[in-house]
């Protein structure tokens, strides 16, 4: 398996949305020589080593003067709200206008990769789920995220979706403040299961799957474990120095189902974790590596 880094050099690579993943992503493609395109709304502050390119996902008269050629193209934009109508603005409309303007072009990308997300999954009870495994949304979220998916595969752009699990990282330590706050709980009942990816690993998924001469229309990314929310907690609590949280009186609702995800066919093609667990992942945040 080539190296992707040394595939992707000298390559010119639009990201729409420098958010948490894609900014990363951008910083690592301009560190292996490409050329990165950042596409926003807004001036903001800069991302580091991409040009900018300023253009509205929901204007496609503003995406009229993309840089062409381009070899790939990245969508990881973020919504402005978290309801259905902001989901539905940046996710359909939005990318249904850069399909078309890319489709456009004198010459089309060779790969379009969209971040879409575990949604797209309704088991909620343990099951074990692969990107062959039925896709019924629980919820609108997932629903509009499989509409995305849609839109690429039924585009005549080539390319891939990336169904990402909980992303956490430099910034996103939210199990680790409630346990220095007292305030985490065990859920008692039956294991809820959940899938995480480091943002290094995600941002490097994404890289890999740019620099593939070949890709399927799905790939999962997820680590190597799907882990209970009560064995992450009390692991946590151990590399802290502190007690094991103490159980709730009751499961607290949650937006997302109980569900062990396979990262399978990502690493059949290659791929390697920098953080192939949420321990690896978690230890470098509290040691520093990555600014806990």
């Amino acid at each position: 398996m080539r190296d992707g880094n040394s595939v992707v050099k000298d390559r010119r690579i639009l990201i729409a949305g420098c958010g948490y993943v894609g900014g990363r992503l951008a910083e690592l493609l301009t560190e292996a020589g490409a050329t990165v395109f950042a596409l926003r709304r807004s001036s903001g502050a800069a991302v580091s080593g991409a040009k900018a390119v300023r253009a509205d996902l929901l204007d496609p008269q503003s995406l009229r003067e993309l840089p062409q050629p381009l070899d790939g193209a990245v969508f990881s934009a973020s919504p402005s709200a978290y309801d259905e109508e902001g989901y539905r603005s940046i996710f359909v409309h939005g990318l249904r206008n850069l399909i078309e303007a890319l489709a456009g072009h004198e010459r089309p990308p060779d790969r379009v990769i969209i971040t879409s997300s575990t949604a797209v999954y309704g088991q909620s009870g343990g099951e074990w789920v692969d990107e062959s495994s039925p896709t019924s949304p629980r919820r609108w979220n997932g629903r509009v995220l499989l509409e995305a998916e849609s839109l690429l595969h039924e585009s005549p752009l080539p390319g891939c979706a990336l169904r990402l699990g909980g992303i956490y990282g430099p910034g996103r330590t939210r199990h680790i403040e409630q346990l220095r706050e007292r305030s985490a709980r065990l859920s008692p009942g039956a294991p809820h299961y959940t899938n995480r990816i480091h943002r290094e690993d995600a941002a490097r998924s994404l890289i890999h799957l740019l620099a593939l001469d070949r890709v399927e229309s799905v790939y999962l990314g997820v680590d190597n474990e799907a882990a209970a929310e009560n064995d992450v907690l009390s692991f946590l609590a151990g590399e802290l120095g502190l007690p094991t949280p103490p159980l709730a009186e009751s499961a607290a609702p949650r937006r997302a189902g109980s569900k062990r995800c396979r990262n399978d066919r990502l690493v059949a093609r290659g791929y390697r974790f920098v953080y192939p667990t949420y321990r690896e992942g978690y230890r470098a945040l509290l040691e520093g590596d990555e600014g806990c």
